[in-house]
């Protein structure tokens, strides 16, 4: 038997799906080439930078982007750039019925969580195509990073 909401019908379900990926931005700069291909050193030196976007498009759908900068230096040769890459990858999810209380966790993980995989193989993609490795980030745990997201503003309204 079904539970009803007061007006005789059953409450309508949560409704999480990720409707379109796209691309916003994608850059992807070897300032050193060709040298750097002919000088390589023995490590690579790799900063990655992540920011989280999400804005409300309408009543219930969401767009959520991941921008990643990554750049990538050769060590062993005076920290020359090897290649920088920044991305903008986003995607729009429908949200219906979604209690406000967990909204916030399913723009910051969930919907993150789904787009991350493509984000990483075009990233991948474009350092192979820029003539280098393939560049495979870490996969990122969005769920630790909520909640330490969430200590950090708890402590600060402290």
């Amino acid at each position: 038997m079904t539970e009803e909401n007061g007006t005789g019908a059953a409450p309508e379900q949560p409704v999480f799906r990720m409707q379109k990926m796209f691309i916003k931005d994608l850059s992807f700069e070897s300032p050193n080439s060709p040298d750097v291909f002919l000088q390589q050193g023995t490590t690579p030196k790799v900063d990655v930078n992540l920011k989280l976007n999400n804005r409300k498009i309408d009543d219930d759908h969401w767009e959520v982007s991941l921008e990643i900068t990554a750049k990538i230096e050769d060590k062993g040769n005076n920290d020359r750039v090897m290649f920088v890459m920044e991305i903008e990858h986003a995607g729009i999810y429908l949200l219906k019925n979604i209690p406000a209380e967990h909204l916030d966790m399913v723009l910051g993980v969930d919907c993150p969580t789904l787009l991350f995989p493509f984000t990483r193989q075009i990233i991948s993609q474009l350092s192979v195509d820029g003539g280098f490795v393939p560049f495979q980030m870490d996969p990122i745990n969005f769920m630790a990073l909520f909640q330490e997201s969430r200590k950090k503003k708890a402590e600060q309204e402290n």
